[in-house]
């Protein structure tokens, strides 16, 4: 998705920077996917629950 937002951006802008940094944050964003999955499998299965401090109403 960012890379077609990239490539749009490029079209109608011609700024070859802009292009090459929205491509850059699709590389970081799928690097630090793979690292969180790595991070998982070293670590088990990491349980994410929230904001314990929210009560329900009318316990």
């Amino acid at each position: 998705m960012i890379k077609q937002m990239a490539w749009n951006t490029f079209k109608n802008t011609g700024n070859i920077n802009t292009f090459l940094e929205l491509v850059e944050v699709e590389n970081l964003e799928k690097n630090m996917e793979k690292n969180i999955i790595e991070a998982e499998k070293q670590n088990g299965n990491i349980e994410v629950k929230g904001n314990s401090n929210i009560r329900t109403q009318y316990e």
